[in-house]
């Protein structure tokens, strides 16, 4: 008996050049083509160009941090986060002379050395600036300066070239300072804000009618977040391949350094977005308390990844 091929549906995917998202893993190997799909893929510089995309009907899909989600939703566009894939994706970085949060002993006393000078964050309404804003605001820190930069890629030499005396980003801008400048990483993700959402899958609403084929995305986005946990160096080599600008070693150490990987939303994913919410609209970045039925349809992963998340199993090999 011939099994006939499923047929191929086209779907247009946004995302970022954070290697830890799955987004690599799917372009570089044939997840995608064993359920059917044929992905045409576009590189943003953050997740409020995603959602300015998506507004124009320019993509069906993207990978994008839950703040930027949120602002957009009381903007009036009907979004939703359809599933997870990792958390806890932001880091501190600082230079030389800087006191790490362990050895400055609490986070009021690591941030206000920071007097008079600037943190550095990816633009405006990225979850990284909305950390770093929140963190300054809960601990009464108000001379420090939070300057935003239109790609991620541009901190590492800002603070380099002193403009900035820290940065917050993900965590291959702490192996990128420590390889290729004189930083170190001051705030290990974990410390920052447990268990905070770094990216989600996210949909205008209205392709939720098109439940087949989120569902065959789904299915390869948790394999390939299920490959990042059990086989991070086959992960790492394909990645490290697919970027074409870093070496395997560099992706391993992303992974190792920030290692909570699934793409199930479970109650933790939930309620540290909730959390979000009070803090944008507290930070006046949106109008009014966004629910989290707004925020979230989670009937397509709970079919795909039905079981208890994995966020807390780590990578192999990690410890």
């Amino acid at each position: 008996m011939v099994t006939q091929a499923r047929p191929s549906q086209a779907i247009r995917i946004g995302h970022l050049s954070t290697m830890y998202h799955t987004a690599f893993l799917l372009r570089g190997t044939d997840l995608l083509d064993r359920q059917g799909l044929a992905a045409t893929w576009r590189l943003f510089p953050s997740g409020p160009d995603i959602i300015s995309a998506m507004q124009r009907g320019d993509l069906d899909l993207g990978y994008i941090g839950l703040p930027p989600v949120i602002i957009g939703i009381d903007k009036g566009l009907s979004l939703a986060c359809i599933a997870g894939g990792h958390v806890e994706g932001t880091v501190m970085i600082a230079g030389p002379g800087t006191r790490t949060l362990a050895e400055a002993g609490s986070m009021q006393e690591f941030l206000a050395q920071f007097s008079g000078k600037a943190i550095g964050t990816p633009p405006r309404g990225s979850i990284h600036d909305v950390i770093v804003n929140e963190l300054l605001r809960e601990h009464g820190i108000t001379d420090v300066t939070v300057k935003n930069y239109p790609w991620a890629d541009f901190l590492a030499d800002a603070l380099q070239a002193g403009e900035i005396a820290a940065a917050a980003g993900t965590p291959a801008l702490a192996v990128t300072a420590r390889r290729y400048g004189s930083a170190k990483l001051a705030v290990p993700p974990g410390r920052l804000w447990p268990f905070n959402p770094s990216y989600g899958i996210i949909v205008m609403r209205e392709m939720l009618e098109k439940k087949e084929l989120l569902t065959r995305f789904l299915t390869a986005h948790e394999a390939a977040c299920e490959l990042i946990r059990n086989d991070p160096a086959t992960a790492a080599g394909v990645v490290a391949k697919t970027t074409g600008m870093v070496d395997p070693d560099f992706v391993m150490e992303t992974y190792r350094i920030s290692p909570k990987y699934c793409a199930a939303l479970p109650p933790e994913y939930i309620a540290s977005t909730t959390k979000f919410v009070r803090t944008l609209q507290a930070l006046g970045y949106i109008s009014r308390p966004i629910g989290e039925d707004e925020i979230f349809d989670r009937s397509l992963i709970a079919a795909v990844h039905p079981g208890p998340h994995h966020y807390n199993d780590g990578i192999r090999g990690n410890v």
